[in-house]
């Protein structure tokens, strides 16, 4: 079932109509001799017509239904006027934000961790919304929680390789991910996602204080991964400078030892106490 346009007109300019019938055929009426009975059975009915307006506000719509089916629905804004036959139901087509509770899952790798989102989501189709689910924002916020769930156990919480993409890590990717994800579920009850992201993102608290170690462990290892490679570079180039100016020249064995005390010095975590040679280098 899809949308489509409901008739009304103008309720100002069908109050200005309905009255003035009205007017005009009780003028009509005599109640001496009690000709013009017709007249008065018109303008009554004029006046029960009034019964059809009704006031759409901006952004939200009326569908409207004649002994149960779907006639139409009406988006223009301001006082308008249909059948009076016609069931008004308001939609409204407003954003609206959902945010999930916490739930625990498993990501990719099997660890538990505890993940919740937003979602930014409108009506798009507004007989898809009334008809094809019972409550289409109930249906919303299960199936959102749903589709999280799904999503994130496809991805791990942390990156291990290089070109992984991981919940923590790639955000952006994740959450487009995310919004194709809710889409797909949320497209047969006339609704549009505007946004998903993750708006909480940890380990459980089961395993919390063990994946804490490990992280504080890899930022470790990467770090000091970067400072032997600087200091190699390092001592490439002091050795490098001091054959090309000759201020000294060192064997195969005082290269070692000056290689072994450069690295000492620029990987040491503390300060180190340099002893001074007074005597001969050999």
């Amino acid at each position: 079932m899809k949308e489509t346009k409901g008739f009304s007109i103008n309720g100002y300019v069908a109050t200005v109509i309905f009255i003035a019938i009205a007017l005009v055929c009780l003028s009509q009426f005599n109640p001496v001799n009690g000709d013009g009975i017709l007249f008065v059975v018109i303008a009554a009915l004029s006046l029960a017509c009034l019964a059809g307006l009704f006031m759409v506000q901006p952004n939200q719509g009326r569908v409207l239904t004649l002994f149960g089916s779907y006639v139409g629905t009406v988006k223009e804004n301001g006082l308008r006027w249909t059948i009076p036959f016609f069931i008004r139901r308001n939609i409204s087509l407003r954003l609206r934000n959902f945010e999930s509770n916490k739930i625990k899952v498993n990501d990719a790798h099997g660890n538990p961790i505890e993940i919740a989102t937003v979602v930014v989501w409108s009506v798009k189709d507004t007989a898809e919304a009334v008809f094809e689910v019972d409550d289409y924002e109930s249906f919303v916020n299960i199936q959102s929680e749903a589709a999280l769930r799904n999503m994130s156990s496809a991805y791990p919480y942390d990156q291990h390789d290089g070109d992984e993409i991981a919940l923590r890590s790639h955000p952006i990717q994740v959450s487009e991910a995310l919004k194709t994800e809710i889409q797909d579920r949320l497209a047969k009850a006339g609704v549009k996602v505007h946004e998903a992201r993750i708006s909480h993102l940890a380990y459980a608290s089961e395993i919390a204080s063990a994946m804490l170690q490990r992280q504080q462990a890899s930022a470790i290892i990467a770090a000091r991964q970067k400072i032997v490679d600087g200091a190699v570079g390092m001592v490439e180039l002091a050795l490098s400078r001091l054959s090309e100016r000759e201020i000294v020249e060192l064997d195969e064995e005082r290269k070692a030892a000056m290689v072994s005390n450069l690295l000492v010095v620029l990987c040491a975590e503390q300060n180190t106490q340099p002893v001074v040679n007074a005597g001969s280098l050999y």
